[in-house]
């Protein structure tokens, strides 16, 4: 507990990257005492917070020596291994998603079989051992198929659409000579990618965000627009039910972002994440109740804010890195232009796509928005206007 005042609570997160960073910025409001177990001094969330652990968020060692100092562990990260968590678990740790949760974030193959078990939307799939297992597979489906890693894939690393057997081959031997666990999944014809977050606290609370838009190219998103045009009522209440529902089944703590497709008969569940993800970032300016903050109230059993949005539309548009990285001299013509527009900027070194930040913007027209807010990120970013 903290040396300077016991009765409050210490988050640890593990992990220093942005979500770590946003949420210690959400920490300072609510009082709590927060600290940051980071690889490096220049990890986005160590150059900010004021209790900052350096070591491996990965490892075993530094992992229970930081936990020993924290009340409750969240992550900023799914890749801490789980041997290790279940170690902290079994020496005291609270870990908020726990370990069981976390498998379902971890590993595709898991999540798979799990929402499979419990009649979640998914689409056509199956594990991969061997080549023939991808044609004997795309023989039923139609190439082409997509090709994903179990573990360890994150903005489209690890994801490898493939058009006939001779590309399929050569990801499967590939594979197979690093140790990575495959599955093979149907190519979804989807009309747009949808996401909704949803908190859940141990008491068995849950709030539902709107369902969003986001706009994903190279496996990377890009934008988002919070709620999703022209979506349906009756549509949009199944994603958060379906959200909510998952949330209890797969006992998360803290909040579950539901990654999805929306196809012409529905929607489809495409990736699940335990943290804080990058399709609410929106909720800083666009909700009464940001998901830093949220997903603390979560991991901590207090009561849950409002999700409920501030306007009647937000959008949301990440800044990546370009040529050059002297991103704040143009601060003041984007600021400038648009004064209404929020900048959120990681303080990580500048390389080209790289995320580094985002920006928002919020009111009533979501094409004048998303207009704005790519304005913003293009010149941010370096691009010519």
């Amino acid at each position: 507990m903290s040396e300077t005042n016991r009765s409050v609570p210490v988050v640890g997160m593990v992990g220093g990257g942005q979500l770590a960073r946003m949420t210690h910025q959400a920490g300072i409001a609510l009082g709590v005492d927060f600290r940051v177990l980071a690889g490096t001094p220049a990890d986005s969330a160590a150059r900010v917070a004021g209790d900052v652990y350096l070591g491996d968020d990965r490892g075993r060692a530094d992992l229970l020596a930081f936990a020993k100092g924290c009340d409750v562990l969240t992550f900023d990260h799914e890749h801490v291994p789980q041997p290790v968590l279940r170690e902290l678990a079994e020496a005291g740790a609270v870990l908020r998603p726990g370990p069981d949760a976390l498998r379902h974030a971890q590993d595709k193959l898991v999540m798979r079989t799990r929402l499979t078990e419990l009649g979640a939307p998914c689409p056509r799939w199956r594990e991969v051992a061997e080549l023939g297992h991808v044609t004997d597979f795309a023989a039923r489906t139609g190439w082409p198929v997509v090709l994903k890693a179990a573990r360890g894939g994150y903005d489209g690393k690890g994801v490898w659409v493939v058009d006939d057997a001779a590309e399929a081959a050569a990801v499967v031997e590939r594979a197979a000579q690093e140790g990575v666990p495959l599955l093979v999944e149907e190519k979804v014809a989807f009309r747009r990618e949808l996401a909704v977050q949803v908190a859940r606290s141990p008491y068995g609370q849950v709030a539902a965000y709107p369902v969003v838009e986001t706009v994903q190219r190279d496996g990377i998103c890009h934008e988002v627009v919070a709620p999703a045009p022209g979506l349906s009522e009756e549509r949009a209440v199944a994603a958060q039910q379906l959200a909510i529902e998952l949330a209890a089944a797969l006992d998360v703590v803290g909040m579950l972002a539901v990654e999805l497709f929306e196809t012409d008969t529905g929607i489809v569940v495409n990736e699940l994440a335990m943290r804080p993800h990058n399709s609410g970032h929106w909720t800083i300016d666009g909700a009464c109740t940001s998901q830093f903050e949220q997903h603390l109230r979560a991991v901590l059993d207090l009561p849950l804010g409002s999700p409920r949005t501030v306007a009647p539309y937000t959008v949301m548009a990440n800044l990546l890195g370009g040529d050059d990285p002297h991103v704040f001299n143009r601060y003041i013509h984007v600021m400038a232009r648009d004064p209404e527009l929020k900048i959120h900027f990681y303080g990580k070194e500048v390389r080209p796509g790289r995320k580094i930040g985002h920006v928002t913007v919020v009111g009533d027209d979501p094409a004048d928005l998303l207009e704005r807010a790519r304005n913003a990120a293009a010149y941010l970013k370096g691009d010519p206007q």
